[in-house]
């Protein structure tokens, strides 16, 4: 059965430096479009970034830009999101998300979450 699972979260101080990894099991991402996506406590899951099926294309989220980046390592079924520059409005569970390459409204597999807390 393929899955996502998220690691690498913990408890960081503000200015200080993460990097999230999801790995994929039970078939091959190399094809997915994958993308973060984090929600804080009491609020909706919000978009963080996006990188390509090759690697070549990313997006992020304005609050991000210059503080995050979204990599991936198709030979080894992973992506990753490195934050430097860590805010305590960073605070959220991240998740990572299999965009369905046919209706890319949709997603086909989303990881069970890594919890990150930036302390003031």
């Amino acid at each position: 059965q393929a899955q996502l699972v998220e690691s690498g979260g913990g408890l960081v101080q503000a200015g200080g430096s993460l990097r999230l990894s999801c790995t994929a099991s039970g078939r091959t991402f190399s094809t997915y479009t994958m993308d973060w996506f984090r929600q804080a406590p009491g609020k909706e899951r919000e978009f963080v970034a996006r990188i390509s099926w090759s690697g070549g294309v990313t997006y992020y989220v304005d609050s991000v830009k210059g503080r995050f980046t979204i990599s991936r390592d198709n030979a080894k079924n992973t992506v990753y999101l490195q934050m430097n520059s860590l805010k305590p409005e960073d605070t959220a569970i991240y998740y990572c998300a299999a965009r369905n390459p046919a209706d890319t409204s949709k997603y086909d597999y989303w990881g069970q979450g890594t919890q990150v807390t930036v302390s003031s």
